[in-house]
């Protein structure tokens, strides 16, 4: 075990996690080095948050107590691309915009620059493609991770070992970083298409446009994605995604000209991937049944506030973003887009807001299987020392 002043340097002023300062910070650059670290940490009872990229460190609720930043930077790099299996295997510190792999892809959209692999993996962020391709989830096979005590243990594909009783990677989705430190990924890829179009057409409400929506599903061209984007006040616009062979995409291309109606249009949208708010703003997940997206919609404008509306008309999942003054409608806004997407079988989840805001919304909603979270939670961190407080329920 190696002694914590040999392993971290002293926090700077930016070293702070939703406002919340830390007094140290480590930044290994191996699975070894992250080992000794935390064993470090374990043994001297610090309470620790893992940092990648930083894009996202305001998401979730703030840390209960922070004493060690551990930045994942310099695990950086590709480990492995095996192109005939279609797998490569990734350092959780690599910026997700440097996967750039000859004829291959890793099909996860960026809708939040300077995102890594392991911050990606760790709240399962998507965008447009996940209806063709999945989340991070789907895509994963295999994970090394580093548990709070310092064990290494790996899981899934391209490992020698696993670990009984649990599908690590799974676990770890999702878990944003309240479980331990995620070190590599494998991945499953797929070839990079020799072509793709985006087809787009205006709506004149959230009715038509789920209208439009379902069309393109069901007008068996396959997209990767359906896209939807409803700013507040303007016109709902439909976008739709498809990506193969030359002549494969012209052909599915002219077909969602005829869904699209008259208006359509070639060409990818300014709001295309993107997320819908602003440093400082609320951003939200909404998800509900593709029937109910609609629905979502409408209740969205009839707050009478200024939310935008966007996200995946073909998977269910959309996102808003309002401004956060003042806090009190804030809430009211939220109470009211989450009862809608209760009565459509859905959930909302607040991803990202301002102290004011916080103090008065429930990020989270009801979550089900909350007391199974808990006991995960005990069993790989029983002290509740990895971004305590950070998750649902206070996990």
């Amino acid at each position: 075990m190696g002694d914590l002043a040999d392993l971290t340097r002293p926090a700077g002023d930016d070293d702070a996690v939703a406002g919340v300062p830390a007094r140290l910070v480590a930044a290994p650059a191996s699975t070894e080095e992250a080992s000794a670290v935390l064993a470090a940490a374990a043994a001297a009872g610090l309470a620790v948050v893992v940092r990648g990229g930083g894009s996202k460190l305001d998401w979730g609720m703030p840390p209960e107590r922070l004493d060690l930043i551990l930045d994942t930077r310099r695990l950086a790099g590709v480990v492995e691309h095996a192109a005939g299996d279609l797998i490569t295997v990734v350092r959780a510190g690599t910026p997700t915009d440097d996967l750039d792999l000859p004829g291959q892809q890793l099909a996860l959209d960026r809708p939040v620059p300077g995102a890594t692999v392991g911050g990606t993996v760790a709240v399962n962020t998507s965008g447009p493609r996940r209806v063709l391709y999945g989340t991070a989830r789907d895509l994963l096979i295999g994970m090394t991770v580093v548990r709070p005590d310092g064990r290494v243990a790996h899981a899934g594909g391209k490992v020698v070992k696993n670990v009984a009783g649990y599908d690590l990677a799974k676990l770890f989705t999702g878990s944003y970083g309240t479980l331990g430190l995620i070190t590599e990924c494998a991945f499953r890829l797929h070839p990079r298409p020799a072509a793709t179009a985006v087809v787009c057409a205006p709506a004149p409400d959230p009715a038509a446009a789920g209208r439009l929506a379902a069309a393109v599903r069901d007008a068996q061209v396959v997209p990767s994605a359906v896209e939807v984007d409803a700013p507040p006040g303007g016109p709902v616009e439909v976008a739709a995604l498809v990506e193969g062979s030359v002549d494969g995409v012209a052909e599915r291309a002219a077909v969602l000209h005829k869904v699209l109606g008259d208006q359509a249009r070639d060409g990818v949208p300014e709001w295309w991937g993107t997320l819908p708010w602003r440093t400082g703003q609320v951003g939200i997940k909404l998800t509900a049944p593709l029937s109910r997206v609609p629905a979502l919609l409408t209740e969205a404008r009839a707050t009478g506030a200024a939310v935008t509306v966007r996200g995946s008309a073909g998977a269910g999942v959309l996102y808003a973003g309002l401004p956060a003054d003042p806090p009190g409608d804030v809430a009211t806004v939220v109470e009211r887009l989450r009862a809608a997407a209760v009565r459509a079988e859905g959930h909302v989840v607040v991803l990202t807001a301002p102290p004011a805001v916080r103090q008065l919304v429930d990020l989270w909603g009801p979550v089900g299987g909350l007391a199974l979270m808990r006991r995960v939670k005990d069993q790989f961190d029983p002290e509740h020392r990895f971004a305590p407080g950070r998750f649902v329920g206070g996990i």
